[in-house]
């Protein structure tokens, strides 16, 4: 399927393009051989690096439809399956999303599949969940030691402090503390976050131009303390899950930590391995 665009390069990619002093029936060039000492690296994986770069760079936006096949073997001077394999690889990354039909399109935080990637709560009968966010604060802060480590930043460094509750019917579920890269939310306030009517991820993504990529997170057991026993309305002590995320974007770049505290008498922790 064809876009109906030109597909213009970005950065580094006319570095697999044929010099302009090569002939008219010079065969496709390829990508410069490894030099001494470096790493093989596949064709395809080169594609990939440089659609992920143009992704990174926003020429195409969450949720529009990239180039085809076609148009990006002749951009790149490869094949329609080198191509196929790199673009295979990033949808498996949930970066891209192919579409029966219609083509292939950037993934993007306002579709229903990825709000579950990154809420994986489920009820007993393991349907997934989707809460109701009831924000409590916003404000900036100076990073304290621990966060700055895991945000990549200097003690003291600007970030902004979110505190939710997700209420899952009715009923309050998890406390969310969530701390993000100062420098890239300015603006953000509890009012912003309040009236937009979405998923917070996909406002990330479409008013601060941040989309997470990948997270990792650390599971525990905890007592709730008091005060989050009132908000959560457990008894003081009850048992609860601790969830300690810590998202990135591009470039393996951290830009969130995320610290939930779940109530999970009637909702499990669903995680998928292999």
């Amino acid at each position: 399927m064809f876009s109906g665009r030109k597909a213009p390069f970005c950065g580094e990619m006319r570095s697999m393009a044929t010099p302009p002093s090569a002939t008219s029936n010079a065969g496709p060039p390829t990508p410069p051989g490894p030099g001494p000492g470096a790493t093989f690296s596949p064709l395809y994986q080169q594609i990939k690096r440089l659609l992920t770069q143009c992704l990174q760079d926003g020429e195409w936006k969450p949720g529009e439809l990239i180039p085809s096949e076609f148009e990006l073997a002749a951009r790149y001077k490869v094949s329609q399956g080198t191509v196929r394999k790199a673009i295979d690889a990033l949808a498996a990354e949930n970066l891209l999303v192919r579409r029966q039909g219609r083509g292939t399109f950037v993934a993007t935080h306002h579709e229903a599949r990825a709000q579950f990637r990154f809420l994986r709560l489920v009820s007993e009968s393991g349907a997934p969940v989707l809460p109701e966010s009831r924000f409590l604060d916003c404000k900036r802060v100076r990073a304290p030691s621990d966060i700055a480590r895991q945000l990549e930043l200097k003690a003291g460094d600007a970030v902004v402090v979110v505190r939710r509750l997700l209420l899952i019917d009715e009923r309050p579920t998890i406390l969310d503390e969530i701390w993000l890269h100062g420098a890239l939310f300015k603006g953000l306030t509890a009012e912003r976050l309040a009236e937009y009517k979405g998923p917070m991820y996909g406002l990330f993504e479409s008013e601060f131009g941040v989309r997470m990529i990948q997270a990792t997170e650390k599971l525990r057991a905890v007592a709730a303390d008091e005060p989050t026993a009132a908000l959560l309305e457990v008894p003081p002590g009850a048992p609860l899950l601790s969830v300690e995320r810590i998202s990135l974007t591009y470039g393996n770049r951290p830009v969130e930590v995320r610290r939930g505290l779940y109530v999970t008498i009637r909702h499990y922790y669903e995680n998928e391995l292999g």
